[in-house]
């Protein structure tokens, strides 16, 4: 398995070519990704007027939970699987954007902003606040999972 240079060493040539690939494919799949999410949560849809926004932490759990179990996992499912990518490319991408912490900061702004947009701009969509809660307990999770091994290997230690 690859080894980092050790302290005050200078990692070979091909070492730095290969962390460079691996951070310019990982920026190229996190801009697509961005781009997926993006149409995903700002597409207008049609709700017949029932979007409504939630701005109490909990309120539209309890709600997915008293609906069909098919219903409730595609919706908790969905929200936790959406920004998972950014858990596994932001820490390949940036050395300074690995843990947990940071991770749960920026794309819970992240989350924040789309949340935002949607509710104030977005025909059929509403803001609400569980959706940002999943989405960074998603994010941390794929971290957990991956994201941190990963970008060990990528980027060293």
């Amino acid at each position: 398995m690859w080894q980092p240079a050790r302290t005050g060493e200078r990692a070979p040539w091909y070492v730095v070519v290969l962390r460079v690939v691996a951070v310019v494919i990982a920026l190229a799949v996190l801009g697509g990704f961005c781009y997926i999410a993006f149409r995903l949560t700002l597409t207008p849809v049609r709700d017949n007027g029932q979007a409504g926004g939630n701005t109490d932490p909990g309120d539209s759990l309890r709600f997915y939970m008293d609906r069909p179990k098919k219903e409730a996992l595609l919706q908790l499912g969905g929200n936790l699987a959406l920004l998972a990518p950014m858990g596994v490319l932001l820490p390949v991408v940036s050395r300074g954007l690995r843990g947990p912490l940071r991770l749960a900061v920026v794309t819970g702004l992240f989350s924040l902003a789309i949340e935002t947009v949607q509710g104030a701009f977005v025909i059929g969509r509403a803001f609400d606040i569980d959706d940002v809660i999943l989405n960074v307990v998603g994010v941390v999770i794929a971290y957990f999972l991956l994201g941190r091994r990963l970008s060990r290997t990528v980027r060293g230690t």
